[in-house]
């Protein structure tokens, strides 16, 4: 009996490490700590193992061109593949992900001669993996593998290899691909990260490719938000307040105020409706029919074309004033800010 619990045991537990995980509905936080413990060694473990194939795979990327990089992989690999692919994009290297089942049931025809193609599997002997890169070799399409068998069907294929080298998976069972991916997506940080450097990719250019993002609005151009063209409530100092005030009606998006300029364009004042109030209380409607050029606001703060949208809010806060006209390098009002333009870009 004892022969017979004891073999039983043995099958249920799959390995020792299963064991470890304790009682069924326990946390195990010792061992939680365990798997964060290894994914960080699958990591460092890299470290040492940079060296000439990584530089080649970074110059190869580099000099891609006019070229795609085509990353690909399948299960969790490919997921990982999919996100460097995601980060190249997102760093100034055009990038595509390609399913490598899907590969061979058309998607091959993604790519083109002068592609260069990044393939992620740890054994490297996945079945859709081995017939990828077969037929990748038959397009010329030069391949990086990244993978912890060099001896395996993808490294004796690929053109460089990078190799994660021997880990063992955090998984208790050491089946579900854990420290592996982990490992590949920070290879792959790393490679995407070195090219930027050698692209002297700025931070302007990234904003470009993340308009949504936090850093993309803190570095929106102040042209970029400012009301322009027939949304411009912009007006001639010689005419008076009435005149002013009739000629700004068609305008589509409404502002509290009126930008006011000379014959050649420039900028020569701001007339704001708290200007209008105070008229209105100390005075009859007359006073409507008084030149503009006698109650706006002569010399008033403003911007130029080029500077941050970011830096019109701090100007806008610091004075405690909703609108700041936008002038090109010789002085001429080109726009306007109002602090509504700024709220409906997450700015204020």
């Amino acid at each position: 009996m004892k022969k017979t619990i004891t073999k039983q045991s043995r099958k249920k537990s799959g390995s020792v490490k299963a064991e470890s995980a304790g009682r069924k509905g326990v946390v195990d936080m010792s061992y939680a700590r365990s798997v964060i413990e290894a994914e960080a060694a699958a990591v460092h473990g890299l470290v040492s193992r940079l060296g000439k194939e990584f530089e080649q795979a970074a110059r190869m990327i580099y000099g891609c061109g006019r070229g795609t990089v085509v990353m690909s992989g399948i299960g969790k690999a490919g997921i990982i593949a999919e996100k460097i692919s995601a980060t190249l994009c997102s760093t100034g290297t055009h990038s595509i992900f390609l399913h490598a089942a899907e590969a061979i049931h058309g998607d091959l025809g993604r790519v083109r001669p002068g592609d260069l193609a990044v393939v992620l599997s740890y054994g490297g002997e996945t079945d859709e993996v081995s017939r990828l890169v077969q037929q990748l070799k038959k397009l010329g399409v030069v391949i990086i593998g990244m993978t912890g068998r060099k001896k395996s069907t993808l490294g004796r294929y690929a053109d460089v290899v990078l190799d994660l080298g021997e880990i063992e998976e955090a998984c208790p069972l050491g089946l579900a691909p854990s420290a592996t991916t982990t490992a590949m997506l920070a290879l792959g940080d790393a490679l995407a990260l070195t090219v930027l450097k050698m692209r002297k990719f700025g931070r302007e250019e990234f904003a470009l490719y993340h308009p949504g993002g936090s850093l993309g609005r803190k570095l929106l151009k102040v042209e970029e938000v400012m009301r322009s063209g027939e949304n411009f409530p912009v007006a001639r100092d010689n005419l008076s307040v009435r005149e002013v005030l009739l000629s700004l009606t068609e305008i589509k998006r409404r502002s509290g105020a009126a930008v006011l300029v000379d014959a050649a364009g420039k900028l020569s004042g701001i007339f704001v409706d708290a200007d209008l109030r105070r008229l209105l209380t100390v005075g009859d409607g007359a006073v409507l029919d008084r030149p503009v050029a006698e109650v706006m606001t002569k010399k008033p703060l403003c911007i130029e074309t080029g500077r941050l949208a970011s830096e019109a809010l701090r100007i806008i806060n610091h004075h405690h004033i909703d609108e700041l006209p936008v002038v090109d390098e010789n002085g001429k009002a080109v726009g306007l800010v109002d602090i509504q333009d700024l709220l409906s870009v997450g700015l204020a």
